[in-house]
């Protein structure tokens, strides 16, 4: 069984994709930015606040499939800097405080509407 997950809480798709998509007892959801779901643009601030936006985003995705970040089991973080490392982390391990996911994180030359960092998930229905 497959089945699409939408939810107007987060940033509408801006391409040929879905926000998740849940299938056998797994949600894996789609990269997110640091994009307001209330005006649709990237929110203004440092890599601190666009983390903080991105795992909101998720958050609420995960939410709408009936799950949620304490169900997370594996998660992809993409920095357009590496140096913003540490604080990305910091932000993330608020979210993340008890058994963390298992996640990579990667460096990459760019992201959607030069946002400094995307996040996707794999969680548990």
């Amino acid at each position: 069984m497959r089945s699409v997950i939408s939810t107007k809480d987060a940033p509408q798709a801006i391409g040929p994709y879905s926000q998740a998509i849940k299938a056998n007892g797994l949600i894996f959801t789609s990269g997110q930015v640091a994009i307001d779901p209330a005006t649709q643009d990237v929110i203004a601030g440092d890599i601190s606040a666009q983390t903080d936006r991105v795992l909101r985003n998720l958050s609420e995705i995960l939410e709408a499939a009936g799950s949620g970040l304490g169900k997370v089991v594996r998660a992809t973080v993409f920095l357009k800097n590496m140096n913003d490392f540490s604080a990305m982390n910091a932000v993330y391990g608020k979210y993340f405080s008890s058994a963390p996911p298992a996640r990579s994180t990667v460096e990459v030359a760019r992201l959607p509407k030069d946002v400094l960092v995307e996040i996707d998930v794999v969680a548990l229905e």
